[in-house]
């Protein structure tokens, strides 16, 4: 191989990397998204907390009652933030409301940790709840706003992998060290957000839909070192005049059809998540692995392996996000969590029957943790990346709230699913349900969702209109750049 073939290929392989000249995205979005990792130890914070409350050894006076009502006031904590939600995103923008959600973290977690009483423990998770949901709306908006089609999928991921790192730090510090630790923790992870984020640009989308032309150039310019931005900022400008020109109503959601569409969606994969049972294996680990009677892992151990095999799955599920695609994965995971879940339900069939399981009790543990590596594979991932891609400018804040809300409600509707169906027929109830739910959601995603890997957001609302992309552009003088 010659001199001259040797520079040709290290060439190739500069220009192949997908994360060249990608650095200022990436430090924007790991120092925004370090909230998830404040909201992942705020989600599992019962699971080690609750045992101590309720203890002799608690410095607060409770009941296992009053405990359990910790996990609801932060769902009515979400809901209540829905609208708080779409104002604030469009109105005071995506940066500054997830510096505003840092900021009502970092006191909440405050007040848990010199709390003394109940009331201030409720309190706390009410507005974890609140700011919880517009994080999880203004984060993924701001990376689909900055991001460069080539690792939008893998940038969008990354808010999921914070979450992780919460869990894998609540589940190996809660249950082991003093009750104030993990807010300590909590605290300095969301300062240093404060101190980096700050120094952030706005997003170039949400500046020029708000006419602010020069400072959107300064963001886009800030985000693409080194390059020629009067294209891409010719066509975001003419995506957001075109966008501008469209009804921004709130029936418009159900009205238009590709925003029909775009709910629908969001609805499936959102909802999706928890009826694959993710919720209750979250919460009921300990409970499902005690049933079991397995001998080979104490449930304490149990639960820091099922974090670090969703971390570790998760960071492979984003990097493949951009190259193999959205829908694939999504099928992927899909089919191999149902199989997980199948496994979990035949097994304690078989125990509730009486048959002799104790030499296969390995089967319950393995199927969790393989759920774990499955789940976050494709379902665990892929619907943050596609809310943030699939709604239009005019209704983005509002649709990606209504598709949090349908996550809520999932969680919801799953937990009390579970409850009711193990309290009256038994563990293995519940799991066949799952099942059954898993399948039905994989033929959902073979027949309604499309793929949007490589697709910038304009030619995401053209695919879901059912319009060709290039056609339209031809037509339209606000796309083809005619007078």
């Amino acid at each position: 191989m010659t001199s001259t073939d040797t520079k040709e290929k290290c060439s190739k392989i500069v220009n192949n990397n997908r994360f060249s000249g990608t650095s200022t995205q990436l430090l924007a979005v790991f120092a925004g998204s370090l909230f998830a990792v404040s909201d992942g130890m705020t989600y599992g914070w019962t699971a080690p907390m609750l045992p101590y409350l309720i203890s002799e050894n608690s410095h607060i006076k409770t009941t296992k009652e009053e405990v359990e009502w910790l996990e609801t006031t932060l769902m009515v904590g979400s809901f209540c933030g829905l609208p708080i939600t779409i104002y604030l995103v469009d109105k005071i923008g995506r940066k500054k409301s997830l510096l505003l959600a840092a900021v009502t973290s970092l006191i909440g977690w405050t007040v848990i940790a010199l709390a003394n009483k109940m009331v201030y423990l409720h309190v706390a998770r009410f507005f974890f709840g609140v700011i919880g949901n517009m994080s999880f709306v203004s984060m993924p908006m701001y990376i689909a706003e900055i991001a460069e089609s080539k690792i939008r999928g893998f940038l969008a991921s990354v808010v999921y992998l914070q979450m992780l790192v919460g869990f894998v730090i609540l589940y190996s510090v809660g249950p082991y060290l003093p009750f104030y630790v993990t807010p300590i923790i909590a605290g300095v992870v969301l300062i240093i957000e404060l101190c980096i984020f700050s120094w952030m640009p706005e997003s170039p989308y949400y500046l020029l839909f708000m006419n602010k032309y020069d400072e959107a150039k300064k963001s886009l310019q800030y985000f693409r070192p080194n390059m020629d931005i009067t294209l891409e900022l010719k066509n975001i400008t003419k995506a957001i005049e075109r966008q501008k020109t469209e009804k921004g109503r709130i029936q418009d959601v159900i009205m238009v059809k590709s925003n029909r569409k775009a709910i629908i969606i969001m609805a499936v994969l959102n909802g999706g998540q928890h009826i694959v049972a993710i919720s209750v294996i979250l919460m009921n680990l300990h409970v499902i692995l005690n049933s079991a009677g397995s001998i080979y892992m104490d449930s304490a151990h149990a639960g820091i392996l099922f974090a670090v095999i969703m971390l570790i799955s998760a960071k492979i599920a984003s990097l493949q996000v951009d190259k193999y695609g959205r829908k694939a994965l999504l099928l992927l995971s899909t089919v191999l969590t149902a199989f997980c879940l199948l496994a979990l339900a035949v097994y304690f069939n078989l125990k509730q029957l009486n048959y002799d399981v104790a030499k296969v009790s390995w089967i319950p543990i393995v199927s969790v943790m393989i759920y774990a590596a499955t789940f976050k594979i494709g379902l665990g991932i892929v619907p943050i990346v596609i809310t943030a891609e699939i709604f239009p400018a005019k209704i983005k804040a509002l649709g990606m709230t209504i598709a949090d809300a349908f996550y809520v409600i999932g969680a919801i509707i799953s937990i009390q699913l579970y409850t009711w169906l193990e309290y009256s027929y038994g563990m293995h109830a519940p799991f066949y349900v799952f099942t059954i739910g898993s399948f039905l959601i994989a033929i959902f995603i073979v027949k309604c969702i499309p793929e949007t890997k490589g697709k910038t957001l304009e030619e995401i609302q053209f695919l879901l209109k059912g319009e060709d992309y290039l056609t339209m552009t031809k037509s339209d003088p606000l796309l083809n750049g005619t007078p």
